[in-house]
C-alpha cells in the first residue's frame, strides 16, 4: 500500500472494534469530506453487521487479518480495549496502514514507543484519540498561549476530570466483574479515562519529569458497592526539570469539573469543557477599593464574551458535542495527505504514558504491569 495516499482520491478508512464510541468515530468521519468508512471489523459478526447497516458501510469482517489483505484500508481507527491496542496498532501498520488509536494510546509506555517507532520505521502516521485537546476552547487557549498572553512559559497547571458514574450502570459493570477488562488495567478505571486529563499537561511540560507524587483512595460511592479494591478518586503532583509544576484531579464525586488552568508570570487561562469556556485572566494592581469592583466586572465580561461565541458557534454549527473527536480526525486525515506533522506530536503522547506508568507504579505497587490480552470486541485474529 502507498503510504502517502494522493491528496485528490478519497481516504478509504476502516474501523476496528464496533462497541458505542466506534458510532462516535463514524459520525465524526462522515462530517469530513473526501474520506469514506469502507469496512468494519469485529470478533463479534453481529457487532460488526449493526453499525454497518445503520451507517451504510459496505463490508464487514470478524477477521483483521483477511480485511487488511482485501481492503487496503489508507487509516484504520481502532477502538477495541486498551489491552490489544499495541498488537492491533503493529499489524495494521505492517500492512501499510496509518493509525487512529483511541486512548489510552497503550498500557505501557515501552508500548507506546514501540508503536511510534514502529509507524516512523514504516513512513506511516499514528495517533491517540485525545479529542478533548481540539475542543474550541482548546484550539483558543493554544492559539493565547503561543501569542504570549501568559507573560513567559507557564508556571503552574492544572487539570482537573470530574466523571460522574450517574445511575452506577458503569460503576456495576466492572465492580461486579472481576474479568472486566477494565480491572484487568495496571490502572483499572483511571487507566481507561485520565489520559484525557494528563495530556492536557503533557504539553505544556517538558519531556523530563523530574517529580510526581500520586495518591489515591476510594470514595464512599464506590466502596458501597462492595469493590474494596477499586479506586476512583486521584490527585497528583508533578514537576518538569525547567521548573514548572502541574497538578491533576480526578474524581467521581466532584460534579462537572473538567478545567485546565494554565498560569504564567503576567496572566492565566482557564479552558472549561463543560460550559465550551476560555477565561482569561488579566493580573493587575488597583487602587484602593477598586480591587473589589473592577476585576468582577471584567470577570463578568469574559463569561457574556464566551457565551456569545458559543451562540456564534452553535449558529455556525461549529458547537456540538464531538467537535473536538472531528477536529483531531480531521487534522489527522490532513498529515496522512499532505505529510505534514501529525495534530499530537509523538514527545506528548509518549509523556502522557510514562507519567500514567509512573503514577499506577505508586497507587497500585503489586499490580504487574498486564501483558496485551484477548478481550471483548477483538478481532480474534490479532489475539495472542
Amino acid at each position: 500500500m502507498n503510504s502517502q495516499p494522493s491528496t485528490s482520491r478519497t481516504l478509504r478508512v476502516a474501523l476496528v472494534g464496533c462497541g458505542k464510541v466506534a458510532d462516535q468515530h463514524v459520525a465524526a468521519i462522515h462530517r469530513i469530506p473526501d474520506c469514506e468508512v469502507v469496512s468494519v471489523c469485529d470478533c463479534e459478526p453481529l457487532m460488526a453487521k449493526q453499525i454497518a447497516q445503520r451507517f451504510g458501510i459496505t463490508k464487514c469482517f470478524s477477521d483483521l487479518k483477511e480485511m487488511l489483505r482485501v481492503v487496503s484500508p489508507d487509516v484504520v481507527h481502532i477502538t477495541t480495549p486498551p489491552q490489544s491496542h499495541c498488537t492491533l496498532g503493529r499489524e495494521c501498520l505492517e500492512a501499510g496502514s496509518h493509525v487512529y488509536l483511541e486512548k489510552p494510546f497503550t498500557v505501557t509506555a515501552s508500548e507506546t514507543e514501540s508503536l511510534i517507532e514502529l509507524a516512523q520505521h514504516r513512513g506511516l502516521k499514528i495517533t491517540v484519540g485525545h479529542n478533548y485537546l481540539f475542543t474550541l476552547e482548546m484550539l483558543e487557549m493554544r492559539r493565547l498561549v503561543e501569542e504570549g498572553f501568559l507573560g513567559g512559559r507557564p508556571i503552574h497547571l492544572e487539570s482537573y476530570w470530574s466523571y460522574d458514574f450517574g445511575d452506577l450502570r458503569y460503576a456495576s459493570a466492572f465492580v461486579g466483574n472481576r474479568n472486566h477488562w477494565v480491572r484487568e488495567l495496571p490502572g483499572q478505571l483511571f487507566h481507561n479515562i485520565i489520559s484525557h486529563g494528563i495530556a492536557k499537561l503533557a504539553e505544556f511540560l517538558d519531556d523530563e519529569v523530574t517529580e510526581i507524587v500520586a495518591t489515591a483512595h476510594q470514595s464512599e460511592q464506590l466502596r458501597s458497592l462492595g469493590a474494596e479494591e477499586v479506586l476512583d478518586e486521584l490527585r497528583v503532583m508533578i514537576r518538569d526539570k525547567s521548573g514548572t509544576t502541574a497538578f491533576f484531579c480526578f474524581s467521581t464525586q466532584i460534579r462537572g469539573l473538567n478545567q485546565l488552568r494554565v498560569h504564567g508570570p503576567s496572566h492565566s487561562v482557564t479552558a472549561d469543557i463543560i460550559t465550551g469556556s476560555l477565561i482569561r485572566q488579566k493580573t493587575r494592581s488597583y487602587k484602593s477599593y477598586l480591587t473589589y469592583f473592577v476585576p468582577p466586572v471584567k470577570n463578568a465580561f469574559e463569561h457574556l464574551r464566551n457565551a456569545r461565541l458559543n451562540i456564534i458557534n452553535f449558529l455556525r454549527q461549529r458547537l456540538y458535542q464531538d467537535f473536538g473527536m472531528k477536529e483531531l480526525i480531521e487534522r489527522f486525515y490532513s498529515s496522512v495527505r499532505k505529510g505534514s506533522p501529525v495534530p499530537i506530536p509523538y514527545r506528548e503522547i509518549i509523556l502522557t504514558a510514562r507519567i500514567m506508568d509512573d503514577i499506577f507504579a505508586q497507587i497500585h505497587p503489586g499490580r504487574s504491569q498486564v501483558p496485551e490480552a484477548q478481550a471483548s470486541h477483538v478481532p480474534v485474529s490479532s489475539v495472542a
